[in-house]
């Protein structure tokens, strides 16, 4: 298969219509040898910040002289940035040629894998092809009973900030959630969790205890931000000082923090990870979509604030970065996300909202998000593209204003590639 052939055969099976469950991947792993038993994981839950964690983790790691393979999801431009090796993107002869081997192994099953299991399993193929001496995994969705969850005990288990994303599929309940994510908890294993969540805390302790696995939790009486700037976030986690990651989202520093106290877990296992390395690493984190500058005259950011925890987050942000000032923004929301708390906490920074729909069939018909925004009190005005979305906003904001996109990590990627072709 070419790349783009590759990628139009995973598209091509959904999950909508199966069951979840880990028996299609257990078996389609087994058909192709089992890679995931010869290869050693960091395996990372949650609701909000896994990217960003995942992403400081895997750049630490190989500023530390590891093989890292980093395997995350939605990714916002390319399907080939969910599969990378040290930062590097899988090439589009390496991806089909790795589907080449899972597809006949995919197709001799009863029940054929869905687009997120053959995703998995060709990862692991390539990752061990490429000799990594560490995969940082992230989940697609929950953990239990996600593709994800089909390997042993990791070296180390990773929770994230917890919401209540996905709460159809997941819940009803935050425990129910936090029960879901908890499912990456293996016996005698290593785990470190972010905390902060009572009903999720509770969960997780349990369940730690019950499979006898060491739990830390991320102490944030040790963290100090020092700056947040456009550019980056400086800060101190004792006994660490004068860390910076070049992402400036006020959640940042928190997540770079909870990479910190997983790095210091892997480092009392035996993990050879210097100081240096960690500096380094933090200082040379690349995560486009979060925060991110794209330009300036006036100030463009983009931000997958997704759902209401991530928009609560985007709103501190840019309260602290722009206190003074109203902000113009892209905006498009799945229809499945907590929408009014979203728009509530949005509309108080708003001058005014241009909506767009994010290419997703999931997503929120613009014309109701924009009565929506007008119930309160916010000037919405619905565009047809995003390239009319972006230069609508520009314009309106001119050169001493601001734009922010967000709303949709799908339309991240929209905003991104127009941006980026038009400018």
């Amino acid at each position: 298969m070419t790349g783009k052939e590759a990628v139009a055969y995973i598209w091509s099976h959904g999950w909508e219509a199966h069951a979840p469950g880990l028996d299609r991947i257990r078996e389609l792993l087994c058909r192709l040898g089992n890679p995931q038993e010869d290869l050693r994981f960091i395996h990372v839950a949650g609701t909000n910040g896994k990217g960003s964690v995942c992403a400081c983790l895997a750049s630490v790691l190989g500023a530390a002289g590891y093989r890292v393979g980093l395997n995350t999801s939605p990714h916002l431009e390319r399907f080939h940035e969910r599969i990378r090796v040290n930062g590097e993107e899988i090439a589009d002869e390496a991806l089909g040629a790795v589907m080449d081997r899972v597809r006949p192994a995919a197709e001799a099953m009863g029940e054929h894998p869905t687009e997120f299991e053959l995703i998995t399993a060709a990862a692991f193929l390539y990752f061990l092809e490429r000799r990594c001496d560490v995969v940082v995994l992230e989940t697609g969705l929950g953990g239990a009973l996600d593709a994800s969850n089909v390997i042993g005990v990791p070296e180390l288990a990773v929770l994230t900030a917890m919401g209540t994303d996905h709460a159809a599929i997941l819940g009803p309940t935050l425990r129910d959630i936090a029960g879901a994510k908890a499912g990456i908890i293996k016996p005698g294993g290593t785990v470190v969790s972010r905390g902060g969540c009572p009903e999720a805390d509770e969960v997780f302790r349990r369940t730690c205890r019950e499979q006898d696995a060491a739990l830390t939790e991320l102490d944030l009486s040790r963290l100090t931000v020092r700056r947040l700037s456009l550019e980056e976030t400086a800060f101190d986690f004792l006994p660490w000082e004068g860390l910076t990651v070049p992402l400036a989202g006020a959640y940042q520093a928190e997540n770079a923090a909870l990479a910190l106290t997983a790095l210091e877990s892997l480092q009392k296992n035996g993990w050879n990870i210097p100081e240096e390395a960690v500096r380094r690493g933090l200082a040379e984190v690349r995560w486009p979509g979060r925060f991110e500058i794209l330009g300036r005259n006036p100030v463009f950011l983009l931000d997958g604030a997704h759902n209401a925890q991530g928009m609560r987050a985007a709103v501190e942000s840019l309260r602290i970065l722009f206190p003074e000032e109203r902000l113009n923004f892209l905006l498009g929301i799945l229809a499945d996300k907590d929408t009014g708390e979203m728009l509530d906490l949005l509309a108080p920074l708003a001058e005014r909202v241009f909506v767009l729909r994010p290419n997703s069939p999931r997503a929120m018909a613009p014309a109701e998000l924009c009565a929506l925004l007008e119930e309160r009190k916010v000037e919405a005005r619905l565009c047809a593209s995003v390239e009319e979305g972006i230069q609508a906003a520009v314009e309106a904001a001119g050169e001493k204003g601001g734009v922010c996109a967000l709303g949709s990590l799908y339309l991240c990627g929209e905003v991104r590639s127009a941006w980026f072709k038009t400018r």
